[in-house]
């Protein structure tokens, strides 16, 4: 089996048609680093190339599936990380090129041949919901959370497949207020395909996947291409382009950077509770402002 630093993949030895991806960084909530969105690719290359393989299922250790990027490291730290400079200026083709980089790293999980499904427990948020909704399937635990609230400050997903799931109405409501629903909620919605309660989500997911891996692989590929070409014909890609690139406004534009200060300044957990509570985010002239205030505390300490 290959090995990876932040994932496992196997077959199950109960199942041996199906690949069980495992995310692995269980002590951060399985947050996403450097090294995650490369090494899903490669996992999902590896179960591409296994001939026996029919179906992969992702899901996460521990406490959940994933609590998205590792945002601690990158809004809190003071180093330059290609998708956040402040040193020069901003320059937003870096910034694309390695945020659309890890796009296609997830999208791996949508342009495999073989089904996916993504079993979510405990939350699937932020850029973890891009690894979620990048699957073909999803099965979820009814108290599981699934949501991308970094759309109030600091963020765009991505992938853009929110509204390819949801539809353009539920889509805005989720984009605009940046709040997280309940595998119940999201079932109800069209969202993910399956709600069950934590304790039946193995054998609910394991059901699905057994069904799915007893199809032959030619049949289960050209299914996929057939409705991966609807999504494809309806601008999928294009828009993918542009939230990568928006992505990165929202990341340095005033709003944004005034929430990396505070991150730095107050640390990541009062910044998070700052954009979550609904108290107006600073905008503008008054977030420029406070940028100002907050390098010039720092600056006297």
């Amino acid at each position: 089996m290959p090995e990876f630093s932040t994932l496992t993949i196997a077959p199950d030895p109960n199942a041996p048609r199906i690949a069980r991806l495992v995310l692995n960084r269980p002590d951060r909530f399985n947050a996403i680093n450097d090294a995650m969105p490369r090494e899903i690719r490669a996992a999902v290359e590896w179960a591409q190339a296994e001939d026996a393989i029919h179906v992969i299922v992702i899901e996460g250790a521990g406490k959940g599936f994933c609590g998205g990027y590792d945002l601690v490291d990158y809004a809190e730290s003071d180093i330059d990380h290609p998708c956040q400079q402040e040193k020069e200026p901003w320059d937003p083709l870096v910034d694309y090129a390695a945020m659309k980089r890890n796009t296609e790293d997830f999208m791996s999980l949508w342009r495999c041949s073989k089904p996916t499904i993504a079993k979510i427990h405990g939350a699937a948020v932020a850029g973890g919901s891009d690894i979620a909704l990048c699957c073909d399937m999803i099965v979820m635990a009814d108290d599981a959370r699934i949501g991308y609230m970094p759309t109030r400050v600091w963020g765009c997903p991505t992938t853009a497949m929110w509204t390819f799931k949801l539809g353009p109405t539920r889509a805005k409501q989720m984009m605009f207020t940046g709040d997280v629903i309940t595998g119940q909620t999201a079932a109800e919605w069209g969202l993910v395909n399956l709600s069950v309660p934590v304790a039946e989500l193995e054998q609910a997911t394991m059901k699905l996947a057994t069904r799915v891996a007893g199809v032959p692989k030619s049949h289960l590929a050209m299914h996929k291409l057939v409705v991966n070409q609807v999504m494809l014909n309806m601008g999928l890609e294009q828009t993918q382009m542009l939230a990568t690139i928006f992505d990165g406004v929202s990341r340095h534009n005033p709003e944004g950077l005034w929430f990396r200060r505070y991150a730095q300044d107050a640390g990541f957990k009062a910044a998070i509770e700052w954009r979550d509570s609904g108290r107006p985010i600073p905008e503008g002239d008054d977030a420029r402002a406070r940028i100002r205030e907050i390098d010039e505390r720092r600056s006297a300490r």
